[in-house]
């Protein structure tokens, strides 16, 4: 039963992430960003990590992806744009970019044991998912890239207010 709800959710996620690549309109992109990180916390509950799950729950489907949907319809990006020679270069460019994360991606799983996880993890009091292991982690080592995340957020926020201004 596990298995096959974890394999249900993973290709929930996989087709949900493939449409935000594919799907045209930006709204519906980020329609599908929320259905695959909501995917990625069953999946989450599933490695017995509850805090995990909810804080991707409350803290990215939630509170961040109502910031980038405010952004979106603050942008307006549904008026009417013309499609130039650009849109061909971006397409093989990404098709490029994609193609060598793909080869990089390949050879990490190849020499990945998915089926052992870390020993000392799973010694810990609490286990892989516990609170205090992961604010432990969260604070302590990786506590520079977490407020590097809060200031970029925020820059972006006023990014978007300016670049809405200009446009009024």
């Amino acid at each position: 039963m596990e298995t096959s709800l974890f394999y249900l959710l993973g290709g929930v996620a996989l087709i949900a992430a493939i449409g935000v690549v594919a799907l045209r309109r930006v709204f519906y992109a980020a329609l599908s960003l929320i259905v695959c990180l909501c995917s990625l916390a069953g999946i989450y509950l599933l490695l017995d990590a509850p805090f995990i799950a909810a804080v991707q729950i409350i803290l990215y489907a939630g509170a961040i992806m109502v910031l980038f949907l405010f952004i979106i319809m603050l942008l307006d990006p549904f008026a009417a744009t013309a499609y130039t020679d650009k849109r061909k270069r971006l397409m093989f460019f990404g098709t490029f970019l994609g193609a060598a994360a793909l080869v990089m991606l390949s050879s990490l799983l190849r020499s990945y044991n998915l089926a052992r996880a870390p020993h000392e993890l799973l010694q810990a009091p609490g286990g892989i998912g516990s609170v205090a292991n992961f604010a432990r982690s969260l604070f302590g080592d990786y506590l520079l890239p977490f407020e590097a995340t809060s200031v970029l957020i925020l820059v972006a926020i006023i990014g978007a207010v300016v670049l809405a201004k200009r446009q009024t």
